[in-house]
């Protein structure tokens, strides 16, 4: 039984990991743009698709797989704030409107293009370690490490440098960080590639585990959506907070209970939360 709960709680540190990885770009472009980005799952899509054809179809190293998803994210990221979010700047409303859009343009430009069928990736190394019953699978100890120096960049990124801190700054109080000198004007295509890559580096790290297709963003954005909703809209600690504590509930629950009783035990949790704190844990309520 102990080995089992051990075994529980590595899974969920690992669930919470990649959730952290797809869910704090969601955020990100929501404390910037004041925008719900529901093509948040489509980004994730298109980095899985970018990783299958560098790897598995070019022969590309995986590393160069990820690193092109990354790069191509952040320009399709900048065009598409240009083209699709700026025109509705100020206007929340049609600005989400117009991200639904957008995410069924783009999951209709894949199913034209790749088909409707799942593709698969050929896994990045064979093998699990097996550390006293423990087990886990070297290609998921490949996603965590890659998991990990990503979101170590980042928060490097933003907690040690001035563009980081400016884009920190415009989150907590648009106004004030207006004020104070930062550039509004340029932070926001710089949030939106930025989570943009995020969830593109997220879908590069996933395709292995679970494949790709034009469909594979759907559970991501809902695990995203629900992690931003607990830790509180626009909150960076917020949503690694629920992050961890999302992928621990999953994993245990499963274990014990089943996959079914997982879903109730997290939206449970979501409404529970948002009862006694309605901004979510670390949220702020608006003015």
């Amino acid at each position: 039984m102990s080995f089992l709960i051990i075994q529980s709680l590595v899974n969920g540190v690992i669930l919470g990991l990649l959730y952290l990885l797809m869910a704090i770009g969601f955020t990100l472009v929501f404390g910037i743009m004041r925008v719900v980005n529901f093509a948040h799952g489509e980004f994730y899509m298109l980095g899985a698709f970018a990783a299958y054809f560098a790897f598995a179809v070019a022969g590309l190293p995986y590393p160069v797989a990820v690193a092109g998803a990354f790069g191509g994210a952040i320009v399709l990221g900048a065009i598409i704030e240009r083209v699709v979010f700026r025109p509705f700047r100020g206007d929340e409303l049609s600005g989400m409107i117009a991200s639904i859009g957008l995410a069924l343009i783009l999951q209709n430009l894949a199913l034209i293009a790749f088909g409707p069928d799942p593709l698969s990736m050929p896994s990045l190394v064979s093998g699990a370690y097996n550390w006293g019953g423990i087990i886990l699978p070297k290609s998921r100890v490949v996603v965590i490490l890659g998991s990990m120096v990503i979101l170590a960049i980042f928060y490097y990124f933003l907690m040690h440098t001035r563009t980081g801190r400016a884009l920190r700054a415009l989150v907590q109080d648009r106004e004030i960080a207006a004020a104070y000198g930062v550039r509004v004007e340029l932070m926001y295509p710089l949030g939106l590639a930025l989570g943009a890559a995020l969830a593109a580096m997220a879908g590069a790290f996933m395709a292995p585990l679970f494949g790709v297709s034009p469909f594979v963003g759907g559970t991501p954005l809902l695990k995203a959506f629900i992690v931003v909703i607990l830790g509180g809209l626009g909150s960076i600690p917020g949503a690694v907070i629920a992050s961890m504590l999302l992928g621990l509930i999953e994993s245990t629950t499963s274990t014990f209970f089943g996959a079914s009783t997982a879903d109730i035990v997290v939206f449970a949790l979501v409404i529970a939360v948002l009862l006694v704190r309605p901004s979510g844990l670390l949220g702020h309520k608006e003015a």
